[in-house]
């Protein structure tokens, strides 16, 4: 199930972007890094992909222990392993992180590693702090899968103020209400809608993401592009 962002002309090209995406370099639950991401994808037709590894809060995979900077170097492996594989490739490569806060999570698309360095507090921040910081700066915030079940999920906690859009679609989902809770929730509150697939290993993808009628090239494209499609 995806998301499509201009249903009204389907014999017209598509340019396909998976919006949620995790490597092993940076994300514990992870099982394909990010080269192998870009081949899986490129071969399945998509036009590019937003890599968000679960940040330091999240199910990462990078050593606590270590100095914030080589926290942030390793945390963005990732990305930078899948961007040069991209090279000589029609196909884009974007950067994101999935923020979480007590098993609520939140895809972070728009800032960079600058912005991640500039901060060394920042695992110490009410998630509220981080949601209002992250968007003063140019931060793009779209809660993930708001009404999912899961072990690590102690309950479901709603911050509509605090963000620009929902996930209304997760494609890993095997109970469909969960996004119709989420396309709910984004009605209710005007807010954007993003969808992507959550993928993990290139040999469980489930076709997710979202389709624009034109070619992708920043994040900030991706950004426009979903606040064009509308509320």
């Amino acid at each position: 199930m995806k998301y499509t962002a201009d249903s009204a002309r389907p014999t017209a090209r598509k340019f396909k972007y998976e919006t949620h995406l995790h490597t092993s370099e940076a994300s514990a639950c992870a099982l394909s890094t990010g080269a192998q991401m870009v081949r899986a994808h490129y071969e399945a037709g998509y036009s590019g992909i937003i890599i968000t590894d679960h940040f330091f809060n999240g199910n990462s995979g990078v050593p606590r222990d270590l100095p914030w900077e080589e926290r942030i170097e390793l945390f963005c492996s990732g990305y930078e392993n899948a961007l040069e594989e991209a090279k000589g490739l029609p196909f884009c490569v974007f950067f994101g992180w999935e923020y979480a806060d007590n098993g609520t999570e939140f895809l972070t698309y728009g800032l960079g590693k600058d912005f991640l360095l500039s901060f060394p507090d920042i695992l110490s921040w009410p998630i509220e702090k981080y949601l209002t910081i992250a968007r003063q700066h140019g931060g793009f915030i779209s809660h993930a899968h708001p009404f999912r079940e899961a072990w690590y999920i102690k309950a479901i906690r709603l911050f509509p103020e605090h963000v620009d859009a929902i996930e209304v679609c997760n494609a890993s989902h095997s109970n469909p209400r969960f996004d119709e809770q989420a396309l709910e929730l984004a009605k209710k509150h005007s807010l954007y809608r993003t969808s992507g697939s959550d993928t993990h290993d290139i040999d469980c993808m489930y076709g997710g993401g979202m389709e624009f009628d034109h070619e992708l090239r920043s994040i900030g494209d991706f950004i426009q592009a979903v606040k064009e499609q509308g509320r």
